[in-house]
């Protein structure tokens, strides 16, 4: 029984390198990308995220075209088109009657055209393809040092701007006030943000890497109310819808990106019926 335990669920990240490479770059992202989706959704910017995901897009196909299927090219036009649309819509936003979020609402959009556009001009549909859902399973060394150095970035960058972002959270307009480290916080957010959907689309693609960042803060809402609980259990759920991600993908042969993203769903799911902090069954039962 031991030994059929160790082929299903070990020997595929003990024997095929390729699945070793996709699990750490899930675990690299994880413990980048979610606890910045923590703070996005305690900003109640969720949706931020998913339109800077499609913002990327542009800058990413243009790249790719250039040179293929280079983590060079592809991230530095991912990073300068995702900063663009997140200057240009604050930018909207503070000299017109537009709010920041639709501002970035309708850049999103254009962005997002413009990149399908790019690619299905130039491209084929398997470029396309690789494009919006990635390629978890073909991640090289290359790529994997990308990731890994996007985390230790963002690692840093929260940690010297956790107190900030905090305020930011709380009370943002008292925190402006008294401090001129809000504009500082709030663009150097966004700019993590930005690296953070990089390194996701090099793994996800830019549809999916959205998911590994919402999702398990989504998740750890329904089970605690402190922060430091929050980002405990996003980047558990997040290790472990990686790995069941793969797990899936290997044995059913799922597409890998969205077996990630099912599984932290149903995840989702499961903490919106029987979250102690909201879940609708725990409510319920409360109720009476």
């Amino acid at each position: 029984m031991i030994t059929d335990l160790y082929t299903l669920f070990i020997q595929p990240f003990a024997d095929f390198s390729f699945m070793q490479r996709a699990l750490w770059g899930c675990l690299v992202l994880s413990a980048s990308a979610t606890p910045v989706g923590v703070f996005l959704t305690l900003r109640k910017m969720s949706l931020t995220g998913d339109a800077m995901s499609h913002a990327i897009l542009p800058g990413a196909a243009i790249g790719f075209l250039i040179s293929g299927v280079s983590v060079t090219a592809m991230t530095i036009g991912g990073v300068i088109a995702g900063c663009i649309v997140a200057i240009l819509a604050g930018v909207v936003a503070r000299h017109s009657n537009a709010e920041e979020d639709s501002s970035l609402a309708a850049f999103y959009l254009l962005s997002l055209a413009s990149g399908v556009l790019i690619i299905s001009a130039k491209g084929s549909n398997i470029d396309l393809l690789h494009v919006l859902f990635g390629s978890t399973l073909a991640l090289n060394n290359d790529a994997l040092i990308l990731l890994t150095s996007i985390a230790t970035i963002s690692l840093l960058t929260l940690a010297v701007l956790y107190r900030p972002l905090v305020m930011e959270c709380v009370d943002p307009a008292f925190f402006k006030t008294v401090s001129k480290l809000s504009a500082v916080a709030h663009y150097g957010f966004l700019l993590l943000v930005v690296l953070n959907l990089v390194a996701g689309f090099h793994a996800l693609g830019t549809l999916m890497a959205v998911g590994l960042m919402i999702l398990p803060a989504a998740v750890a809402r329904f089970w605690t109310a402190k922060l430091g609980g929050m980002l405990l259990i996003a980047f558990v759920t997040s290790v472990i819808s990686g790995y069941l991600g793969l797990f899936l993908s290997f044995h059913v042969s799922l597409a890998t990106s969205p077996a990630i993203v099912l599984v932290m769903g149903c995840i989702y799911i499961v903490s919106l019926l029987f979250g102690r902090h909201g879940g609708l069954l725990f409510k319920n039962s409360s109720a009476y």
